[in-house]
């Protein structure tokens, strides 16, 4: 993004759905290897239903960026494919803590950037994209706490510092309603 598009938020939203679509990307194919790599039959369900999800978010996201009069950013593309594919490679052999680990780290991130995302939609006057991206981050949210459930109940969670956890689910709206409401 050039300088002068800092200030705009079409510029903005557009990026931030740019890094979003790329990152749904390598969290698919990340996921695809990780559900492959977990023995326990749930985990395996939960993980691909997890990936499916990043799929499904992959395709609502590309949808707003051809709205945008946009599309994805070729070289985040190609990097998250590799990121994505050597992730995926990786969970075969990292063992189950550092996949779920890192799975649930990179969830709260993407909560944020939804909420981001919207908020620039907004800034925008693309009202019309808000409801879908605030859905996508508390499928995100969902998915934060689904691995981290999983990595507390392992016997390292007392060694390792643990993400911050995010507000309650129902905070993402009512912020984004306070922050509406405050305009």
């Amino acid at each position: 993004m050039a300088p002068t598009d800092l200030l705009n938020p079409r510029a903005q939203l557009i990026a931030t759905l740019q890094m979003a679509y790329s990152g749904e990307l390598a969290a698919g194919y990340a996921y695809r290897g990780h559900w492959h790599s977990v023995r326990d039959p749930e985990e395996r369900r939960r993980i691909k239903a997890i990936e499916d999800e990043e799929w499904h978010h992959r395709k609502l996201v590309g949808e707003m960026l051809e709205s945008l009069g946009s599309g994805p950013n070729r070289v985040r593309e190609m990097r998250a494919t590799v990121v994505g594919r050597v992730l995926g490679l990786l969970c075969h052999v990292s063992g189950w803590f550092a996949p779920m680990y890192g799975a649930g780290r990179l969830e709260s991130r993407n909560i944020v950037e939804y909420e981001t995302a919207a908020r620039h939609a907004l800034a925008s006057g693309r009202e019309d994209l808000i409801d879908c991206l605030l859905t996508m981050a508390e499928v995100e949210w969902e998915h934060e706490q689904y691995f981290r459930s999983c990595v507390l109940r392992h016997r390292w969670a007392r060694r390792v510092t643990i993400w911050p956890e995010p507000p309650p689910k129902e905070a993402i709206r009512a912020s984004f309603q306070m922050e509406v409401s405050h305009r």
